[in-house]
């Protein structure tokens, strides 16, 4: 096994992540248990039900974040741990830091005081961003978990999902990621497919990788920060993959496996604001994009 994509990312897993990512990886790849990532998760549980401490790498200090609590649920969906008790836990966090509409904002007020990536400003009123909502809303119906915030934070999206004309590829992401859970197919198919239009029509998607300047970069993203068909499509029963013709997602998905770097791991995309960061974000990166590669049958295990 020396020498292939797997051991040379296993290797850089274990000289650079943190326990959770190091557990992540065990549990996708080398066939560990669920509960030994529960429990590197459970470090940043607050009592408020939410996670903090930077469990998203952006985002430093203690206090329970929207934004780290979503990154909390993408792991739990992960290893099969998304309902039950967690779900109540993790929705009255969310109830109570929702906005007036009833969805969430990118960061909470209560992170002033701590550092924060500057892309990710705090504000005293933050506003209601189907970034942040999107992602939540679709896992947790993907997982069949009911709660009553989640009937006004549903409609949000559908709302915010079906004024979209100019959008930018993380808010795409986010749409997709709740058009891919929500419980109307029939509506979420044909919202998809008008975001598709746009997505190939505003040029958010690099396309062919050999013309990366033919996609355009989002105002402030960093000037290397586009996206490819397999940012949008990370599974292949995504309705994002639709967007694609075979051809160009195989080409996006050479491209992912040719980013792996001779450490082993991928690189962030993302502007670097902080040393920290780019170590503890480039682990994380590293289990996406092997997770992305083997979900496309890409990855020989």
């Amino acid at each position: 096994m020396a020498g292939t994509p797997l051991a040379r990312a296993e290797r850089f897993i274990w000289l650079t992540a943190r326990v959770l990512e190091q557990r992540r990886f065990a549990y996708h790849f080398l066939g560990a248990g669920a509960d030994p990532v529960e429990a590197a998760l459970a470090a940043y549980l607050n009592e408020d039900g939410g996670y903090g401490h930077a469990l998203d790498p952006d985002l430093r200090g203690p206090v329970s974040q929207p934004l780290h609590t979503a990154h909390a649920l993408r792991v739990l969906d992960s290893i099969g741990r998304c309902g039950g008790l967690r779900a109540e836990r993790l929705c009255r966090y969310l109830t109570g830091v929702a906005t007036r509409d009833g969805a969430l904002p990118v960061v909470h007020p209560s992170q002033r005081g701590y550092p924060a990536a500057p892309y990710v400003p705090v504000t005293a009123e933050p506003t209601s961003e189907l970034l942040a909502t999107g992602p939540v809303v679709g896992l947790l119906h993907r997982n069949q978990v009911w709660h009553a915030w989640l009937f006004r934070a549903t409609d949000f999206c559908w709302a915010a999902v079906d004024v979209l004309d100019k959008s930018h590829p993380h808010e795409i992401q986010a749409a997709v990621a709740f058009l891919d859970g929500a419980p109307d197919r029939s509506r979420a198919e044909a919202a998809a497919d008008r975001l598709g239009r746009l997505v190939r029509g505003q040029r958010l998607v690099v396309l062919d990788p050999a013309r990366p300047d033919t996609c355009t970069v989002s105002a402030g993203y960093a000037p290397d920060e586009r996206h490819y068909p397999y940012d949008y499509a990370r599974v292949p029963d995504s309705l994002a993959r639709r967007w694609f013709t075979d051809e160009e997602m195989e080409r996006s998905l050479d491209h992912l496996a040719g980013r792996q770097e001779a450490d082993g791991g991928w690189p962030v995309r993302r502007g670097v604001w902080a040393p920290c960061t780019a170590l503890e974000e480039r682990p994380i990166t590293t289990v996406e994009a092997l997770r992305t590669l083997r979900a496309h049958g890409r990855l020989v295990h």
